[in-house]
């Protein structure tokens, strides 16, 4: 049995989770009303019983009137109680017993059962009402007479059922009131959470109309509700840092594919001289040495700039001899034999990892070889705080104009030059710079040609 039990609570939940409304307006409406439906419950149940109870204080109050009328008929002076004649006595006599003591001196005609719960209330004396259903309900009350050698008790009797019929017209009327009141409640209740949940539709539909990388549009907060200009604000700030992690995933992703181009292009023209003729032994081992340097360098590349990605900074500790470094650069460059590499001395170190040092020299290494017309100069020496490399050569230079946005992702000075590039390769270098206490910057004195000038810390 407590098998089926537990399975059929899961089938009601289930149930229950089918018909609870869908929408957050629904949902709110029907809290409203399910609150609504328990406080006029709580106000019909104990108006109802209010009114009850003054129905049957008013019953009361006739039955002691009546009462009081009898007992001035009844003459409790002698040691006999008398009841006199009056103009009135069939008014008066209507639903009246009158006792001298415990004997019964008048009753109504026909009284019956009824007279039986009368000679009880007479007998327990005092003032005392009670309701009996005989024949319908009725409100039955006694009043002592008291007297100077006798007392006599009048007992009066009256039909509940009018009173009845007014209670029940009020509880019908108020139930119809309760279900008016429910409606409007629920009614009023959907229209104004629609109204309140009117901006967060707008919301959404700005939000789907805008791009998450392109757009700067903002949700914002003026014009809002409390509430929902903190969610505006939530969302603002979630949709920056989307757009910068889709930033940086973009700029990663071109940097990466601008540093992978050169010893990709390099493994690509060892395979096809490679596949063109027949080769030694000799030669084939050297073609296979050209592509592991090419491929340990692309390896290389991407560990450098994933880690930076990573962290935004370099931490990896690590110095380089410079003149080996930069030479092994040119090496995988395969750089035109114009170039000239000098350093202070064979020992001159940076406190940087070869790779990086690689990296932050490439970009500048390779616009040279790009740009230069006769002389390529790369200069390494030592400084006051550091190491500097200088990257010379004798091209045309960068325009005037264009030098404030030489470091910005993306940029060129002329598209149209012929020569293939997308931009990234200074702004990495500054930045990889950058990441290890270091920087790069452009020389706009230096003429003809141009220079740029990388700043290390010694090793």
């Amino acid at each position: 049995m407590s098998g089926v039990r537990h399975r059929r609570r899961p089938a009601v939940t289930a149930i229950l989770h089918r018909l609870a409304p869908r929408t957050l307006r629904g949902r709110l409406a029907l809290v409203a009303l399910t609150t609504a439906a328990l406080l006029m419950l709580v106000l019909t149940v104990a108006f109802n019983a209010v009114a009850q109870r003054r129905l049957q204080h008013q019953a009361d109050d006739e039955l002691r009137a009546r009462a009081s009328a009898v007992a001035t008929t009844i003459d409790t002076s002698g040691r006999v109680v008398r009841v006199l004649e009056t103009s009135h006595d069939d008014l008066l006599d209507t639903n009246v017993w009158i006792y001298a003591g415990r004997r019964l001196l008048e009753e109504p005609p026909n009284a019956g059962q009824l007279t039986r719960v009368a000679d009880a209330l007479a007998e327990r004396g005092g003032r005392r009402c009670v309701t009996a259903d005989v024949h319908g309900p009725l409100r039955l009350c006694s009043q002592p007479v008291p007297g100077d050698r006798s007392e006599a008790t009048v007992v009066t009797a009256l039909d509940l059922s009018p009173y009845g019929s007014s209670a029940d017209t009020l509880l019908l009327g108020s139930l119809a009131l309760d279900t008016v009141m429910l409606a409007c409640t629920y009614a009023l209740t959907r229209l104004a959470v629609g109204r309140a949940l009117r901006p967060v539709r707008t919301m959404t539909d700005q939000a789907i109309q805008w791009s998450a990388v392109a757009s700067e549009e903002r949700f914002g907060s003026t014009g809002h509700p409390a509430e929902l200009a903190r969610l505006g604000t939530s969302l603002d700030a979630m949709l920056d840092r989307i757009r910068t992690l889709l930033r940086h995933e973009r700029q990663l992703t071109g940097e990466l594919s601008h540093e992978l181009r050169t010893p990709l292009s390099r493994i690509i023209a060892e395979l096809d001289w490679w596949h063109t003729r027949p080769r030694t032994t000799g030669q084939t081992h050297a073609t296979h040495q050209v592509i592991a340097d090419a491929a340990e360098s692309m390896r290389t590349i991407c560990d450098t700039l994933l880690d930076d990605a990573r962290s935004g900074t370099l931490t990896t500790p690590g110095t380089t001899e410079v003149l080996p470094a930069l030479h092994h650069l040119t090496e995988l460059l395969d750089t035109p034999g114009h170039l000239t590499v000098t350093a202070d001395g064979p020992r001159l170190q940076a406190g940087v990892p070869s790779a990086v040092l690689e990296r932050i020299v490439s970009p500048l290494l390779t616009n040279a070889c790009r740009y230069a017309r006769s002389s390529i100069t790369v200069r390494a020496y030592r400084t006051p705080d550091g190491v500097r490399i200088d990257v010379i050569d004798d091209g045309p230079g960068v325009p005037p104009p264009f030098a404030a946005r030489l470091f910005e992702p993306g940029q060129r000075a002329d598209p149209g030059d012929g020569h293939g590039g997308a931009g990234l390769g200074l702004p990495l270098a500054r930045r990889l710079a950058r990441s290890v206490g270091g920087e790069v910057a452009y020389d706009p004195g230096h003429t003809p040609g141009a220079r740029f000038v990388v700043s290390l810390p010694a090793g």
